[in-house]
């Protein structure tokens, strides 16, 4: 095996990134970008498809997303890469975003201005319905409680009842948290998922006192929220691969990654019939466990590290119904505290431009650690939606069509410590400069955080490649590299 892959004579380095999702292909297109020219790049897939949790999808001939619908416009990343691609122009943002949540039977309208559900001051909430006037006492009196300085994480549920009550946290954080990670604020780290807070928590021991904070220290927030893509988020799949204009190998496990005396080998394709892979440099982009499991051989350290991170499992249960009436906004949530399995449906008909003569709904169904509701077949699951749907919204005609949409370890769970978690994953891997973790193990879920989660690996390897590359002599001899 050669050091690099050689071309017409000329010797180009080889980067393998695992993981055709966002991450994977984002950090593919920043190789192209960054890279010198003649890098040779391939995408390998374990799937018959690329995208990941991307995906558009038809049911009833109504086109619909099958998993993400969207993505931060403030984030800069997701953005950055839609223009990159060509697709600047194809963004386009939500008709309404005002959201609702379940509470004691009736839809009360979703507080604004608060962070990830914790209010900046009574304003935000009172009126609203959505706290009792004990609740709404103990929110008015948080700022003058005694307290302490927080110097450690803790888990984002633990603090908010401590604080402000557990109501707060069954009405309004568990439910938003349960709609991003779908898991529960008493088992979500603060540091990892409401990162604002953390430096105000070190100067005030009043929570609504820091969300006050955190919120004067943001950038004022105008322009739209949301957006997505014209035509379906699976356009921003394709325009990414394309433009990468990587090797695209789909269906196609990895089995091994080896390191070798020049770089790295992996073991790809069936048991039976396994393909030799070689690289200079290779970019995990997919999940904890597989990245884990490809580590073992690596470093056993970062693989115990980063192979304890847990997932959740949802489902995305899409009615297309007759023309119905729908309460205003865009969606709601419903906390677990209401006994339903539906965790939050969004009025896709209402929430963005759609076909005529239809409406449509899309309910996630899911929660870490009761997830017994998912081994109910297809029919029943959107039965069900359907009845729950029912009971929140009123009652719901016949659909015209379904689509369920199953995702098997979707969403990471960040644990306390989880930050910590993968700084000494990354820290145990540095003898191993010209590998990199990518994704939303790592680095924060949603789509802008994973596109920057794998330009980051991407400059990392590029990086380490440069240096090697440095090392190496003219004739191919190695000086004194530091590759691998």
């Amino acid at each position: 095996m050669g050091h690099r892959g050689t071309i017409g004579g000329v010797k180009h380095s080889r980067v393998v990134v695992v993981g055709g999702g966002i991450a994977g292909l984002a950090a593919a297109l920043r190789v192209r970008d960054t890279a010198p020219a003649g890098t040779l790049i391939t995408v390998v897939e374990q799937a018959d498809r690329l995208g990941g949790k991307l995906r558009t999808g038809e049911v009833g001939g109504v086109r619909v997303e099958d998993a993400a619908e969207a993505f931060l416009f403030r984030r800069p990343q997701g953005v950055a890469l839609a223009r990159r691609v060509g697709l600047g122009e194809a963004l386009v943002h939500p008709l309404t975003l005002a959201a609702s949540v379940a509470v004691d039977g009736a839809l009360r309208p979703l507080p604004a201005g608060t962070l990830m559900g914790i209010p900046p001051g009574i304003e935000a909430v009172e009126g609203t319905g959505v706290l009792t006037n004990a609740a709404l006492a103990r929110l008015r009196a948080e700022p003058d409680l005694p307290g302490e300085l927080l110097d450690h994480d803790v888990t984002v549920g633990g603090l908010v009842a401590s604080r402000l009550g557990p109501q707060l946290v069954e009405r309004l954080v568990d439910p938003l948290l349960g709609g991003v990670y779908a898991g529960r604020a008493a088992g979500l780290s603060l540091q990892a998922t409401v990162p604002a807070l953390v430096e105000p928590l070190r100067e005030h021991p009043s929570l609504v006192r820091a969300v006050r904070a955190a919120r004067d220290a943001a950038p004022p927030e105008t322009g739209p929220v949301f957006a997505t893509v014209e035509g379906g988020m699976g356009r921003l799949v394709a325009a990414v691969a394309e433009a990468g204009g990587a090797t695209i190998r789909t269906g196609l496990p990895v089995r091994e990654l080896r390191r070798t005396t020049s770089g790295w080998q992996l073991i790809v394709g069936s048991t039976r019939d396994p393909e030799l892979l070689d690289a200079d440099a290779v970019v995990l982009a997919v999940p904890a466990r597989p990245a884990a499991r490809l580590l073992a051989g690596v470093n056993a350290t970062a693989a115990a590290e980063i192979g304890a991170v847990d997932y959740a499992s949802i489902a995305l249960v899409t009615l297309v119904l007759p023309p119905t009436a729908l309460p205003a906004g865009s969606g709601a949530l419903i906390p677990a505290t209401s006994g339903l399995a539906t965790k939050a449906v969004t009025y896709v008909s209402q929430k963005w431009p759609s076909e005529p003569g239809v409406t449509v709904v899309r309910a996630s169904i899911g929660r870490y650690g009761d997830e017994a509701v998912l081994q109910r077949d297809d029919a029943e699951l959107a039965d069900l939606v359907r009845a729950e749907l029912g009971a929140v919204l009123g009652p719901l005609p016949e659909p015209r069509a379904t689509r369920v949409n199953r995702w098997g370890g979707a969403l990471p769970q960040y644990a306390v410590g989880h930050l910590d978690r993968v700084r000494r994953t990354r820290a145990a891997l540095a003898e191993h400069p010209t590998i990199a973790l990518a994704g939303a193990a790592y680095d924060g879920v949603g789509i802008p955080l994973c596109i920057g989660s794998g330009e980051a690996a991407a400059d990392h390897v590029v990086a380490a490649l440069n240096v090697a590359a440095l090392n190496v002599a003219p004739d191919g001899d190695q000086r004194e590299s530091s590759h691998g």
